[in-house]
């Protein structure tokens, strides 16, 4: 198995957010956990391009997907 090609911190950087360890954690506390029904792309507090972002990343099953997956696992968790 190939190791990721993106990390969390990748991923925040992306997506427009701080990426210092602290502001991850932050974030997860601050927006979890999702309704178990509600897909990450649909959370209220993603600008329609972090959204559209996200969206796509699963849906092509991109380089981005696992760690997508992986911030969806920790804000649903």
């Amino acid at each position: 198995m190939e190791p990721p090609l993106h990390s969390i911190r990748n991923l925040f950087a992306q997506l427009g957010l701080p990426t210092d360890q602290a502001s991850i954690d932050e974030f997860i506390v601050t927006h979890s956990p999702l309704p178990d029904n509600m897909r990450l792309s649909d959370a209220p507090f993603w600008t329609p391009a972090q959204a559209t972002f996200l969206r796509e990343e699963i849906l092509e099953d991109a380089d981005w997907a696992e760690v997508v997956d992986q911030l969806n696992a920790s804000l649903h968790g």
